[in-house]
């Protein structure tokens, strides 16, 4: 029986349910609410489990500090959309408890982890919503608080708290009726779920197939718009070796060996860093950061005389660097986060200092983010997350960078974005700017037409697979069978009194043409408003909508 959790077997725990969400990631994808092709709340939450596991990767400790420190920091890192970032704080909770237990946790004192794991992810929702993951773990916390003296062994524990967390997943659709309308259960407690039953593959040493393909999934996932090489987020302050040093050895003397040239190798590294050692007996070649040049030439000369010396004081360059950056920061700077190589150009013609990929169909991490802010010359950042699903990872951000002020400006769509752009003036205060970007996200109502990726009843429709949809940011207001009805209907929809610009982005698979010929028709059939295209180039939906 195994009646105790040593730090190794819990290490294996994190690994396997993070494996077992890998497999299942497509099948927790496809249970969102609504039938877009972009369902993504399994991939959010295996990115995040998998940064988790990179993270733990880097130690090779099997003590609970360690490891837990490592879990956490990951999962931090990786989380993603709101399902990642609230799947980051239930582990940030369940480690915190763990970091500080003895060699062995027991089933109480992993009852107290999950209700810590619960609330610190209820703390991190402004508004938590039941009927969802939060609705889960916490079911799953109350049992286990309750009952863990009644089990002295995990084999028997964990599949009773697994049960009370699918008597838990089955009831969310009585308490989310979107869920309800939709004939779905919640999403991220179905990933929730995976990786507990990951937990007690681990525990019961069971083998679950599959590798993860992280270094793949986390390549694309962090893929970015633009030049990354003006990174200016380097700690220019701390520089452990001053001097650049590089020579060639030649003519070395015939007592040399080869060994001798491991030797000098090892010396190297014994002054300094970023070793460079090759060569033979006849020419070798050097290159090491050290704080004594002086001594890495006098290894050299014991194997033969030196040539081309070249010494640099990394130090002046680091101060010179440093007063050119300071030089050039300034008080306020902006992020804008999207899809589509027409809405990136956009928002760099508004002067938005940097812009990174994500939205529905790939949300960034809070650590992507930090490092786009970090990338950004500039005192404060505002981030405009345009997706309310990217809103929670931005504030989580907050939490990785020292060096910068984030302020998350929370625009829920790309019109928004544009809006709170818009707004900015760099002679303004930063309050003053705050407060324009946020009145301006009232002053836009936005849409996006796409199609059903499968048959379902939701918001009032009856949906087959293939209806073109229109949607606002909280549920479907149109279908049809083509793109034009659909959009003209959503318009309908989302228009109102106050509106005189009606402004069209059309995305992949949509022709200049197509978009043209259908502004003309927006424009006949709202003659009091201004009406405009641009192309936006933005996968999944075929055109995203603004009304001002």
């Amino acid at each position: 029986m195994q009646k105790t959790i040593n730090c190794a077997l819990f290490r294996k725990m994190v690994l396997v349910g993070a494996k077992m969400l890998e497999n299942n990631r497509a099948k927790v994808d496809s249970l969102n609410v609504f039938p877009v092709p972009d369902g993504d709340t399994g991939t959010n939450m295996s990115l995040t489990m998998q940064s988790a596991v990179k993270e733990l990767a880097t130690t090779s400790s099997n003590t609970f500090m360690e490891v837990c420190d490592c879990v956490s920091k990951g999962a931090l890192r990786g989380a993603r959309g709101n399902s990642g970032v609230i799947l980051s704080q239930i582990f940030r909770g369940i480690c915190s408890v763990l970091r500080v237990s003895k060699p062995e946790v027991d089933t109480r004192t992993f009852a107290k982890a999950m209700e810590q794991g619960t609330k610190v992810a209820y703390n991190a929702v402004s508004i938590p919503k039941e009927g969802t993951i939060l609705t889960v773990v916490r079911y799953m916390s109350e049992f286990a608080t309750k009952n863990a003296g009644k089990y002295k062994d995990f084999e028997t524990f964990l599949p009773a708290v697994i049960a009370e967390g699918d008597r838990a997943l089955a009831m969310t659709p009585e308490l989310l009726p979107v869920l309800k309308k939709a004939g779905v259960v919640d999403s991220g407690g179905v990933g929730l779920m995976t990786i507990m039953r990951g937990f007690q593959a681990a525990i019961m040493g069971e083998e679950v197939a599959s590798d993860i393909q992280t270094e793949a999934v986390q390549q694309a996932a962090e893929a970015e718009f633009g030049d990354n090489s003006d990174i200016i987020s380097m700690d220019l302050g701390d520089i452990q070796y001053a001097y650049c040093t590089e020579f060639f050895v030649i003519n070395l003397k015939k007592s040399t060996t080869l060994a001798d040239i491991d030797k000098l190798r090892e010396n190297l590294m014994g002054i300094g860093d970023s070793v460079i050692c090759i060569g033979d007996l006849e020419m070798i070649k050097v290159h090491v950061h050290t704080n004594s040049p002086g001594v890495a030439l006098t290894y050299a000369l014991e194997l033969g005389e030196l040539d081309r010396p070249k010494i640099e004081n990394m130090l002046e360059q680091n101060r010179a660097l440093k007063a050119k950056i300071e030089a050039e920061k300034k008080d306020q700077g902006m992020l804008a986060i999207c899809a589509g190589d027409g809405i990136r150009d956009i928002f760099k013609d508004l002067f938005v200092d940097r812009v990174i990929e994500g939205g529905q169909t790939m949300n960034p991490s809070a650590s992507d983010i930090a490092t786009a802010v970090q990338k950004i010359n500039a005192e404060n950042v505002f981030v405009f997350p345009n997706n309310k699903n990217i809103i929670l990872a931005a504030e989580q951000a907050k939490a990785l960078v020292d060096n910068r002020t984030i302020h998350v400006i929370p625009t829920k769509n790309v019109p928004q974005g544009f809006a709170a752009a818009l707004a900015f003036s760099p002679e303004a205060s930063l309050e003053e700017n705050k407060t324009n970007m946020i009145h301006a996200l009232d002053n836009v109502k936005a849409g996006q037409v796409t199609h059903a990726v499968r048959t379902t009843n939701v918001n009032g429709f009856s949906i087959t697979e293939g209806d073109i949809i229109g949607l606002d940011d909280k549920k479907i207001l149109a279908k049809s069978n083509s793109i034009e009805e659909t959009v003209l209907a959503l318009l309908e929809k989302l228009k109102e009194d106050q509106h005189e610009v009606i402004t069209l982005y059309y995305g992949e698979g949509v022709t200049e043409d197509d978009a043209k010929a259908l502004s003309e028709k927006v424009a006949e059939k709202f003659p009091d408003c201004d009406v405009d295209y641009h192309y936006g180039g933005q996968p999944v939906y075929y055109y995203l909508l603004s009304l001002e």
